[in-house]
């Protein structure tokens, strides 16, 4: 990996814009500014950003429980719940890079509401497909599977767009930049929180309502959503340094800047193999109806117990931001989640598995908090969309990409073997960046103190 230049943080930080952190031992202690957790809250636009990314969420996440299931009842494959993540992972990545010049380039609010349009109306499409196999109207045994397949690779496109637009824009809605670290910690736990209450949701719409009003409710989280986003105030794009480049040019600028920082590279790398090879999430619906044997309302816990343990970490960082020793702490992390995907493969108690998961989802939200403030903080404003899209490639993709490869090992080893692997490999991962990734083992992200 490539050492960081000789100017040090300021190269890719100027201390007059952000807040600079530490690698080494910290200075003789000085005065700190009073921690105020709700700084960001207190931008209205904030608000309603993280309002609509609210609303978003939990619909995502109920119609990607509704989708697994669905898959599930109809094939009685695992391997087509890994399908769903590859089928969503190939157009996400084949327009991330390009997606992610455009988030430089064009106003990000019309990228992003364009892009929740388009979700929008996939989640239609995805709601009039089962309604038209519930009143047999539409005979799954001649059409297949495809036609929904086709609507997650529509939306996978979109989600391409979405992910650098969403990254950039949120920086522009604070009035300073004192408020970045508090709004990057309040921007994960409203993530996290959704995604507990989207999964349960959908297990209960599922076992009560069917699968066709739940995709219907969806929809209508869609279109609060979508609307949220336009309320927004419209900002310009940041000032560029020099002339704007061209399509090439930019890629490889944001591509030269992830690569030439080893700390932003190794911490994207780490939750790159974590997500991986680590995740169980894709296999849930095996788990719930074939080993843990609880149903498609378990199922909803299953899936909302990660989110649990990640908002209940992420809130608890607001108050405690993640700081001193964080290198560390976030290997140890990442190693925690291993052991805890092994120990949930290995469960056959469905609280002892749900506790599991909750663990996961703790150690999780470490790795995404450290990542993004990392990535928000050493990344100029008018090149985050595209160092964005890379982070999208690592990491956005990764988690339908570990989707594929749960399933694949899944029907090759078995559900058990295949998690169980995964949960070594993570540990594999930890240890090898450890030793290699020396500027990421000795981050301290104490900000620098003013004197008294």
């Amino acid at each position: 990996m490539a050492e960081l230049p000789a100017q040090g943080w300021s190269y890719l930080c100027p201390a007059a814009s952000f807040p600079a952190f530490r690698t080494m031992a910290p200075a003789a202690p000085s005065a700190t500014p009073r921690h105020d957790p709700y700084a960001a809250l207190r931008v209205p636009d904030f608000r309603r950003f993280i309002g609509a990314r609210a609303s978003f969420v939990i619909a995502t996440r109920i119609q990607g429980l509704v989708v697994s299931w669905q898959l599930f009842k109809l094939t009685d494959d695992p391997l087509a719940l890994g399908l769903i993540g590859l089928t969503e992972a190939i157009p996400s990545i084949a327009v991330s890079l390009y997606a992610g010049h455009v988030a430089d380039s064009v106003q990000r609010k019309n990228i992003i509401t364009a892009a929740v349009t388009v979700l929008l109306v996939c989640a239609g499409a995805l709601a009039l497909l089962a309604w038209g196999v519930q009143t047999q109207l539409l005979d799954i045994r001649q059409t297949g599977t495809l036609p929904i397949y086709g609507v997650i690779f529509v939306s996978g496109i979109a989600r391409g767009f979405l992910g650098p637009a969403l990254f950039s824009y949120m920086p522009q809605l604070l009035p300073d930049r004192d408020k970045l670290a508090n709004a990057i910690t309040w921007n994960s736990t409203t993530w996290q929180g959704s995604s507990v209450i989207g999964p349960v949701i959908g297990g209960y719409l599922i076992a009560h309502l069917g699968v066709a009003n739940a995709y219907t409710i969806a929809t209508a989280l869609f279109v609060v959503s979508l609307g949220l986003f336009i309320s927004l105030t419209s900002h310009p794009l940041p000032a560029r340094e020099g002339e704007a480049p061209d399509f090439m040019e930019s890629i490889s600028g944001g591509l030269r800047f992830i690569f030439g920082n080893q700390l932003v590279l190794a911490a994207l790398s780490l939750d790159l193999f974590a997500v991986l090879f680590g995740g169980a999430v894709a296999l849930l619906p095996v788990f719930a109806e074939k080993i843990l044997t609880v149903g498609a309302s378990g199922l909803g816990h299953l899936e909302a117990a990660p989110a649990v343990g990640s908002v209940l970490m992420a809130l608890l960082l607001t108050y405690f931001p993640l700081r001193r020793f964080a290198g560390r702490k976030l290997l140890w992390a990442v190693a925690g989640f291993g052991l805890a995907t092994i120990g949930f493969a290995l469960s056959r108690n469905f609280y002892l598995s749900l506790g599991l998961l909750f663990l996961t989802g703790v150690f999780d939200s470490v790795s995404v908090i450290v990542r993004a403030t990392l990535l928000q903080t050493f990344t100029p404003e008018y090149m985050k969309g595209r160092v964005s899209a890379v982070n999208n490639i690592f990491i956005g993709s990764s988690n339908e990409i570990g989707a594929f490869e749960s399933g694949v090992m899944a029907k090759w080893l078995g559900t058990t073997a295949s998690v169980v692997f995964g949960g070594i490999m993570t540990l594999v991962v930890v240890g090898v960046t450890a030793l290699k990734a020396d500027k990421l083992r000795r981050l301290d992200m104490t900000p620098e103190k003013k004197p008294a």
